[in-house]
């Protein structure tokens, strides 16, 4: 199995942390955001992974290294300029190398447990389904939510919604329309796939924090220490 930790993203609104320090790497409750990735997925099954990255990655590779410490093998997908998310999936689909896999945003921290996903994602290949997404409640900075969950299929429109989490099972025919090195946005290739009634989803309620802000890093830190 296999799975994707997206970390190229600049970090524009965690400034000027992140002048110096790629995203992934800022401590959380001590250790870098990547790091408690990187265990859970390990501690759920996975065995490989992924990362791209684009801005300061050299650091990304330094610190983590080819993910022995951590009982993975790690490659590493470097990208020239960040290609946005589905950019940066096709680009590292010849590292992933597998039919169905697991991706999660770099910058979210989460106690979900992936290896709940693991029957999905074997599975995934056999339905008929192009990705399923976990879906949380809508945080207050994102109060108008991103997807309708309708008896477990995700639709692009209708209510209540709910906001992408950031870690989704994905079949690499998602991203057939992005050439290699192409700068894509995953929304509208999973809204394509919705239209077709071609994306589960399941709602998750326990913590889950989207890391975008100095204010929400230190905020997060602030309640991990409490």
């Amino acid at each position: 199995m296999r799975a994707m930790i997206l970390a190229a993203g600049r970090g524009e609104r965690m400034r000027p942390l992140t002048d110096a320090t790629p995203k992934v790497l800022l401590e959380v409750g001590g250790k870098p955001l990547v790091q408690w990735h990187l265990e859970k997925l390990r501690s759920a099954g996975f065995e490989r992974v992924v990362i791209n990255h684009a801005w300061l990655g050299e650091q990304i590779e330094r610190a983590l290294g080819d993910g022995a410490r951590f009982g993975l093998r790690i490659d590493y997908s470097r990208e020239a300029e960040a290609l946005e998310t589905a950019g940066g999936i096709a680009k590292a689909l010849a590292l992933i190398g597998e039919d169905a896999f697991l991706v999660v945003n770099g910058d979210v921290f989460t106690d979900f447990d992936f290896a709940q996903l693991i029957p999905r994602l074997v599975a995934l290949p056999e339905t008929g389904l192009m990705a399923h997404l976990v879906l949380v409640p809508n945080p207050s900075h994102h109060p108008k939510g991103d997807f309708c969950l309708v008896q477990g299929t995700v639709e692009a429109q209708g209510s209540p919604r709910l906001t992408f989490s950031g870690i989704g099972l994905y079949r690499s025919a998602l991203f057939a329309p992005v050439a290699v090195g192409q700068r894509a946005q995953l929304a509208p290739l999973l809204r394509a796939a919705m239209g077709r009634r071609a994306v589960s989803g399941e709602l998750y309620r326990g913590a889950w924090f989207d890391v975008g802000t100095s204010a929400r890093l230190a905020e997060l830190n602030g309640s991990i220490a409490h």
